[in-house]
This record gives C-alpha cells, sequence and structure tokens, in this order.
C-alpha cells in the first residue's frame, strides 16, 4: 500500500495543499477547527511525514527570518599590513572571498599573518573565543612557506591559500593555471601573428610559482615554434629600474612580441627605442583592468578568492584541517583580453596544442 501524500488529504478534505501542510504544522493561519479536521483526516489515510525532508524545511524556514552567522579568519599573509587595500591583486582576492562567504552566511574577522604580537597560541585563543571555523590567506607573495611557528594553527582548524601552493606545510590551495595561463598567452600570440614571442620575469615570482609561468611558455615554444624562432627566458631581480641586460637581450632576440607581469617593461622598451604595438607587442600575464589598453590574460582572482571559499567550507562540513595527508588544489583557467599593445597584426588560426602518436 502506498504511503499518503498531502496532496491526498487536500483532494479528501476539499482544500489546498498548502493548508494542509500549514495545518498539520499548526501553523497559526490555520484556525483551529480546521487543523483538527487536518490532523483526523491525516490519521484515517496513515499519513506519515518525512523525517529528513520535515527537518530540512524546518531548518530552511528558520533561516529565512534568522541567517545563520558563522566566522571565517581572513588573513593578510603579505608582508605589507594594507595590502589588501593598496596592493595590485590582493584586493580582488579579497572582494571574491567576502562575497562568497556572506552568500553562504560567513562573515570575516581579519589578521596580519606578520603580526609581531601574534603567535600561535595567542592565535588559537583568538580564534576559539571568536568562535572562528576557517582561516584563508590571501596575499602570499615572496615565499611559499608559511612561518614554522604557526602550524599548529594549521593542524587545529580548516586553511586554504590563494594564490600560490604553500611548501611547509603543504595545505590546500586554489590559484589561476599558471601553466596553462602561459602556454595560451603563446598560443594567442601566434594567432595574432607574432613569431618570436619573449618572456621577461622575475626569478622570485616564477620560484613562487614552481615555475610553471616558464613551463608553459617552453612548452609553447617547444611544441608550436621551430627552434630558430625560439626566444630564451629573460629573468632576474626585476624592479621599477631597467634591469642590466634587459637591452642586451632585446637586441640580440629580437623579440616581436613580450610576455611579462610588470608594466614597467612598457617603459624599458621606449628607452630602447622600440615603439609599442609596431615594433614589439606587450602581454600582461596578469590583467588588470586598471591598465585595460594592454591586453594579457585575466587570471580572475575574484573567481579564485569564491573558490577558496568554497573549499574551507568544504573542509569545515568535513571535519577537516589545514594540513592534510592529501591536500587539494583549485586551478582556475584564464582568459586572453585583446588590448591597444597588440595591435596591428594580421590573425591567423589558434595554433593548435599537438598531441604525439603513440608509436605503432
Amino acid at each position: 500500500m502506498s504511503r499518503s501524500t498531502l496532496q491526498d488529504i487536500a483532494d479528501v478534505l476539499g482544500c489546498s495543499k498548502n493548508t494542509v501542510s500549514l495545518a498539520l504544522r499548526g501553523s497559526s493561519q490555520i484556525p483551529p477547527a480546521t487543523q483538527e479536521r487536518v490532523r483526523k483526516a491525516a490519521q484515517r489515510l496513515g499519513y506519515q511525514p518525512n523525517a529528513v525532508l520535515s527537518h530540512l524545511m524546518a531548518q530552511l524556514r528558520a533561516s529565512r527570518t534568522t541567517r545563520l552567522q558563522a566566522k571565517l579568519a581572513l588573513v593578510n599573509a603579505n608582508r605589507d599590513a594594507q595590502a589588501f587595500l593598496t596592493h595590485p591583486t590582493v584586493p580582488t582576492y579579497v572582494a571574491g572571498c567576502e562575497s562568497r562567504a556572506a552568500s553562504l552566511g560567513y562573515s570575516f574577522d581579519r589578521f596580519w599573518l606578520h603580526d609581531p604580537t601574534l603567535n600561535a597560541a595567542r592565535w588559537l585563543r583568538i580564534l576559539h573565543a571568536r568562535g572562528i571555523k576557517g582561516i584563508v590567506l590571501v596575499g602570499l607573495m615572496d615565499t611559499p612557506r608559511l612561518p614554522e611557528e604557526f602550524r599548529p594553527v594549521w593542524g587545529q582548524l580548516p586553511a586554504v591559500v590563494t594564490g600560490v601552493r604553500t611548501r611547509e606545510p603543504a595545505l590546500s590551495y586554489c590559484c589561476v593555471d599558471h601553466h596553462d595561463l602561459t602556454l595560451t598567452a603563446v598560443e594567442r600570440a601566434l594567432a595574432l601573428g607574432y613569431r618570436r614571442p619573449g618572456l621577461v620575469l622575475d626569478e622570485v615570482i616564477d620560484h613562487l610559482v614552481e615555475r610553471r609561468f616558464t613551463a608553459g611558455y617552453l612548452t609553447g615554444q617547444r611544441i608550436l615554434l621551430p627552434l630558430a624562432q625560439q626566444v630564451p627566458i629573460f629573468s632576474g631581480p626585476l624592479g621599477a629600474t631597467e634591469p642590466a641586460g634587459f637591452r642586451t637581450w632585446l637586441e640580440k632576440n629580437r623579440p616581436d612580441v613580450i610576455f611579462t607581469l610588470y608594466n614597467n617593461v612598457m617603459t624599458w622598451l621606449k628607452a630602447a627605442g622600440q615603439r609599442v604595438p609596431d615594433d614589439v607587442g606587450v602581454v600582461q600575464l596578469e590583467w588588470r583592468a586598471s591598465r585595460p589598453e594592454i591586453a594579457g590574460m585575466n587570471q580572475h582572482n575574484f573567481v579564485a578568492g569564491e573558490a577558496a571559499i568554497d573549499m574551507v567550507v568544504g573542509q569545515i562540513h568535513n571535519n577537516e584541517t589545514g594540513e592534510q595527508e592529501f591536500p587539494r588544489a583549485t586551478l582556475i583557467g584564464a582568459t586572453w583580453t585583446d588590448g591597444a599593445s597588440v595591435q596591428g597584426r594580421t590573425r591567423t588560426a589558434i595554433p593548435s596544442r599537438r598531441i604525439p602518436k603513440k608509436p605503432a
């Protein structure tokens, strides 16, 4: 015999399904006499509510009036205490984290990883006292390692890093796919008609992302360009002033487009008598809305921030901590954004990433 439903009761009594539902919950919207009629009909028909569904519906109704607010720690891992406000890219991660956290019912307390008054014991006391359930670290820019003194923190609470993969300890992380980003940049440049792409990159940044920038670039050269058109990487400590050897590299290798993370390259090219884009194109490997005239790869840091929240909330629900036997990674795909810094070339088909055939 099949189980009776709310609709069965409504049909017998000649009322709506919603009236039956409200009556069985004892809602003040339904007169007591009607509630009694519904309860007797339900008993007579053998109606039994689904306990799991009833519980979920009760939670949903409660959330409409009293929204659950749980707390997370949003940690500025940058050396600059004001990075959440002043750094060129960090605020976008923060905006993504805050947007996603708010939609899931979480609020943030903010901390600075390099606060001289903070140690593991004090930090854990604060986190527990405030009912903070998980940690998201944003802005790590100069090292893939977190301070050893804070290891007890990651060992007790869920924790996720944005932007880079950490070592010692290895936490779950969310960032752009640096390898695919650079490989895609090579493909798009070749599709625009460029034939000698070059890469100008700070050694520290490439080391921070485990050389995935250079790996993507070298892979693109190897599979898409003949040896004669492959340009060596210009790397080293890069700052505001033109680095030693840049002009020699430029004159010797004659790149017709340069991939870089630094706006300063535009100034160095001008000083070397090169016009952008007439003589040399420039592609930012981290496109910024503040410089829309420069073509580049949008890393979608806002999306990375959102994904980091999803990851740490997942750890919370699974009763996991930051240090795990198998840290997880979420990689965000970058997309090409056109700009005047690469205009003036004939577009061709985007080169194919050839997959070698297996030997017979």
